[in-house]
């Protein structure tokens, strides 16, 4: 019989569903609600709504954070690449030389530290050796998602379904217990990838002049009246042949004069407008007789040492989606100035402050290195790239960190210690040798990730105990006689749906209790069920939203959306299929 409690629950779930996927309200603030609304309406006591926060699994992913932040500090996984990288020749080359390296880090470290790391690396060495940018990034992060589903702690997914499995089933799985499947994925997945990106992905005409586009940013300076530039040429006043910019227009008693020839002379007020790489400006400040315009580029007179330009994609959680950059109120809000902003690897011209904000928009901002700690790992922005960074990496202390992790794996994978107690002493490791100071290990640590998944097993656990779970398993099963299988098949169907709509480890959280139930009115092993939660909650490739890795290499890559369903649908039938078929060798009916 269908209980009140069973109706509530799953009305809580498709509101919890609608929320996520069609508003813009912050997960963990939905997530909360619905919580407090199951405590509230007596569906759960507080203990057992609470229990998310007590889990391995959560705890565990809590400590990586500041492992993953241990190795970006030091500098590791930049030193890697950059040796992992190399010099390649060819396009296939240069192919293989990002799936490998991507996927085989990704297996052991947080992916979208992976990502954030090698995107800029890859940017400046897709330039120096004159290849596409749009033919490496999205490979990079599918390599990133395919190499996090080799071990447990390749992807917080994992961890948060293991962590599922030793609360409510006692059972703990190993560090390489995936790897039977996952390695098969990376090796079909990654070979997919290496044969048709070439072919499937856009090679737009001049990407690599729309790269050093989304690079640039105009800078308005006024003649001054009294200065020694007044009555002299455009040539005359050594503004032709600038290093890092050129003059676009003047802007003279109300009138935008455009293509100006180089015997133009200069009159006083003059509003020269230049564009440039992020140095144009250093350089336009060294030119006696020029000053800032006004408005936001007042900003730019911030002492060189003390300001920091910083490349960002918005997020899908940035506040003042398809508002304009005024109604926004960005600078407030953030703190920082937009310089310029690109969309699909182009530069968006026209005044700023009139530009609707999307996701995907790659941001070029002046701020303060507050700001690169604070949203570093926040929704709002991705963080590809901090320029004239005032605090390098210590790169002395990557070997540490890099020896660290070594340990905690080999820790792990040997049952010497659990995952959580081996991810303990290595957060500790990174803390002691002060790879990275327990001020900045704080700002790692992503609170609204945890309480979003924390507050997920509130949700598992009614449906679990009102029943929901075991009647939407009926209506999944209304087929007479479905294989074990073809369910299994169904469960990966509608995980990696959920993946798409809403975040991976709250799709995860939300079909556990639903693949044990199938598997109980099958009469057949729960395992192979919880294991394809695993592996199709990461096997989001058809949307940027899906995956975040996919949303940080949409504006540097110049894509559009239909580029990730042109590689990204295929290889999700690749890797679906292939998952389906081994697990249950691995893991028996």
């Amino acid at each position: 019989m269908f209980s009140i409690d069973a109706f509530l629950t799953l009305g809580v779930v498709c509101v919890v569903l609608a929320f996520l996927a069609f508003t813009r309200i912050a997960a963990d603030v939905v997530l909360m609600g619905a919580l407090a609304f199951l405590v509230i309406s007596g569906i759960l006591a507080p203990g057992d709504a609470l229990v998310g926060f007590s889990n391995p699994g959560v705890l565990t992913i809590a400590t990586l954070y500041v492992v993953a932040a241990g190795l970006k500090e030091t500098g590791a996984i930049q030193w890697l690449a950059h040796r992992l990288l190399g010099q390649p020749r060819l396009l296939r080359q240069a192919q293989l030389r990002v799936l490998l390296p991507s996927a085989g880090l990704s297996a052991f470290m947080n992916n979208t530290t992976v990502v954030a790391m090698f995107i800029p690396a890859i940017q400046e060495w897709a330039a120096r050796l004159r290849l596409p940018p749009s033919k490496l990034l999205l490979p990079l992060s599918y390599a990133a998602i395919l190499g996090g589903t080799c071990t447990l702690i390749g992807t917080s997914t994992n961890l948060v379904v293991d962590g599922l499995l030793q609360s409510e089933k006692g059972i703990a799985l190993s560090m390489f217990s995936l790897a039977w499947v996952g390695v098969p994925l990376v090796l079909v997945g990654g070979g997919f990838v290496y044969l048709f990106a070439d072919r499937l992905l856009p090679n737009r005409q001049g990407v690599l002049e729309q790269l050093e586009q989304a690079r640039e940013y105009a800078v308005e300076v006024l003649v001054d009246d009294k200065g020694p530039l007044v009555g002299k040429t455009i040539a005359g006043a050594g503004l032709r042949h600038l290093s890092h910019g050129y003059l676009a227009d003047i802007e003279r008693h109300g009138r935008l004069l455009t293509a100006v020839p180089p015997d133009t002379e200069l009159l006083a007020g003059d509003i020269l407008v230049f564009i440039g790489a992020p140095e144009c400006a250093r350089e336009l400040r060294r030119i006696h007789g020029l000053r800032p315009a006004g408005g936001d580029v007042h900003k730019l007179d911030i002492a060189h040492h003390r300001r920091c330009l910083v490349e960002v994609v918005i997020g899908p959680d940035f506040a003042g989606l398809n508002q304009t950059v005024r109604q926004s109120r960005f600078r407030s809000r953030y703190q920082a100035v937009i310089l310029s902003i690109s969309r699909h690897g182009k530069r968006l011209p026209g005044k700023l402050g009139d530009i609707r904000l999307q996701v995907g928009d790659t941001l070029l901002l002046e701020t303060s290195q507050d700001f690169v700690d604070q949203y570093r790992y926040r929704k709002d922005f991705l963080l590809v790239s901090g320029l004239n960074d005032s605090t390098p990496p210590d790169f002395r202390k990557a070997p540490v960190a890099l020896a660290i992790l070594a340990a905690m794996v080999a820790a792990s994978a040997s049952g010497v210690l659990s995952i959580l107690e081996a991810a303990l002493l290595a957060g500790g490791g990174m803390l002691v040798t002060r790879c990275v100071p327990a001020s900045k290990a704080r700002r790692y640590v992503d609170l609204s990730v945890l309480v979003v998944i924390a507050a997920s097993f509130a949700l598992g656990a009614a449906m679990t105990q009102t029943g929901a779970a075991a009647q939407i398993a009926q209506w999944l099963l209304l087929i007479d006689d479905l294989a074990p299988w073809a369910a299994l098949a169904l469960v990966y169907l509608m995980t990696v749906i959920f993946t798409e709509l809403i975040t991976n480890n709250a799709a995860a959280v939300l079909m556990f209790p639903i693949a044990v139930a199938v598997a109980e009115q099958l009469g057949v092993d729960f395992m192979p069920f919880v294991i394809t939660i695993m592996f199709a909650a990461s096997a989001s490739f058809m949307t940027p939203l899906g995956y975040q890795t996919n949303l940080m290499v949409l504006g540097p890559g110049g894509y559009r959306f239909t580029d990730y369903l042109r590689l990204g649908a295929p290889l999700s039938l690749i890797v679906g299929a292939t998952a389906v078929s081994l697990i249950p060798l691995v893991w028996k009916f």
